[in-house]
């Protein structure tokens, strides 16, 4: 992608753990960044800072002056995202968020597509680690066959959850939602149980069913019927025990020693497909993930508007070959 671009990425919530990360990608990249968080004294230095509270529309507009695209990483999102779209299309930035919070995606797209669209940008909900990633596989999917029936099934070696992941726990109680028949509707509960085989480094695990955000973005455009979502057991017995304690730097980059992966498979038996990506730290990964993003939509020839899901905003496979080479390996049959 191009460097040097006029407009800046503003990341809301700059301050936090994932917000840091995403920070750093940009700067990477070459980026211009903007800061944004409530608390001056939590923002990265070195970076231009501007201080705005979620329930300040005055402060949030002047913080996105001149900048093209914000990246909201400030969770729970049930209470951040709509404010923050406000102030974007109100200054005319596309926006970009991290939720895996099914509730808040499915109501930006419910929300906001018509006013995007008349605001001529583009909103992308859900484009972290969960939603977003599933979202690019099962697209890439759907480009060499059928996907009626897919399951996206995780595997993490540990879950070392952050404050922000405990907060938005705690706030976010609506009920998951699975699509079944073409609809949106409640998970069963209790959550299924299902084995599966991994690659090297996971094995075979028991899974949990565990939807989050990619169940609402892939029903909004991939054309699959029934899509269920998978977690690995081990790993949501580690986040739900209020010992575990929060992620730790093992690398320059500042990561978790955490590995993941994802695959997104459509069909069962023989004659079934995989998506599989691969990589190190959920919440380390999901910079790329929206930097990516961010950069395409600056970009001139970029020219879709309304509330989209990522792998309906750009080529998955392409998107995600851009992020072969340093952040994820991956499958695609």
């Amino acid at each position: 992608m191009s460097k040097g671009l006029s407009k800046a990425i503003a990341v809301y919530g700059a301050g936090g753990h994932t917000g840091r990360f995403v920070v750093n990608e940009a700067l990477r990249r070459g980026l211009r960044v903007v800061a944004i968080g409530r608390d001056a004294a939590k923002l990265p230095a070195g970076v231009e800072a501007r201080v705005a509270a979620v329930d300040d529309p005055a402060a949030l507009a002047e913080a996105l002056r001149g900048c093209g695209v914000v990246i909201n990483c400030a969770g729970p999102f049930l209470d951040t995202a709509e404010p923050v779209i406000e102030a974007a299309l109100r200054a005319g930035s596309g926006y970009i968020d991290v939720t895996a919070e099914q509730a808040s995606a499915e109501a930006v797209f419910e929300r906001f597509d018509a006013p995007a669209r008349a605001a001529g940008v583009a909103v992308i909900p859900a484009a972290g680690f969960y939603g977003g990633l599933a979202d690019l596989l099962a697209s890439a999917l759907a480009t060499t066959g059928p996907v009626d029936d897919l399951n996206i099934a995780i595997a993490l070696d540990h879950w070392w959850p952050t404050e922000g992941t405990r907060k938005t726990g705690e706030r976010n109680q609506v009920p998951r939602v699975v699509l079944q028949d073409g609809r949106l509707v409640r998970m069963p509960t209790p959550a299924a149980q299902r084995e599966w085989t991994f690659g090297a480094g996971h094995g075979t695990q028991t899974l949990v069913e565990l939807p989050f955000s990619e169940i609402v973005t892939i029903a909004r455009h991939v054309g699959a019927r029934n899509v269920r979502s998978w977690l690995t057991l081990a790993s949501l017995q580690e986040i739900r025990d209020a010992a575990t304690p929060p992620p730790e730097a093992s690398d320059a980059q500042g990561r978790s020693a955490q590995r993941f992966e994802m695959v997104v498979q459509a069909g069962e038996g023989a004659a079934a497909r995989r998506a599989v990506a691969r990589g190190q730290d959920i919440y380390a990964v999901s910079a790329p993930l929206v930097v990516e993003a961010a950069e395409r939509m600056l970009q001139p020839s970029f020219n879709r508007s309304g509330a989209l899901a990522l792998g309906e905003a750009f080529d998955a496979r392409d998107f995600l070959q851009a992020l072969s080479a340093r952040d994820l390996a991956l499958q695609l049959d």
